[in-house]
């Protein structure tokens, strides 16, 4: 199979290599920025952009307690964690007019999960036609905007329908 150079994909190896401990755990020690990525803070988790989006829009919702799978966060987090995942969706609906989402998490590293032992579940917006199948076949993203303009539009929307708590 032959690959193609990706500057999203060089970006992912060389962070990914040299990142030690937990880096949803140090993204919520820093503030809210493009930097880190964070749109929301609740109570008990977080949103953020996935700094490797598989669309524009890709959001992740985190708690903030260090578990490895839901079954090991109190009610009140899972609870939260729903509640906030509901709350990407309506606000990506309001910016990027999505037809459909993928939802869920990858627990566990067999599943698939890139950072297995800090659960979260992904929100990504989905089109008919759009571009995912270029990650299989080119290991290539297709995304329209910059992360820094997705972060923008995302916190900005999060802000006129919701407040910090």
């Amino acid at each position: 199979m032959k690959y193609l150079w990706s500057p999203w994909r060089m970006t992912y190896i060389e962070n990914h290599i040299r990142e030690e401990g937990c880096v949803f755990c140090k993204v919520q020690q820093q503030p809210d920025s493009p930097e880190n990525l964070i749109v929301f803070r609740g109570r008990r988790a977080f949103v953020i952009l996935n700094r490797y989006p598989y669309t524009s829009g890709h959001l992740l919702v985190v708690p903030f307690a260090h578990k490895p799978n839901l079954e090991k966060l109190d009610a009140a987090t899972r609870a939260e964690m729903m509640e906030l995942t509901t709350q990407a969706m309506s606000v990506l609906r309001g910016i990027y007019h999505p037809q459909a989402f993928n939802m869920g998490a990858n627990i566990g590293e067999a599943a698939g999960a890139g950072i297995a032992e800090h659960v979260h579940i992904h929100i990504v917006p989905r089109w008919t036609g759009d571009t995912n199948f270029m990650s299989s076949l080119a290991e290539t993203r297709v995304l329209p905007e910059a992360l820094k303009e997705t972060y923008q539009r995302v916190k900005d929307a999060w802000g006129e329908g919701t407040s910090n708590k």
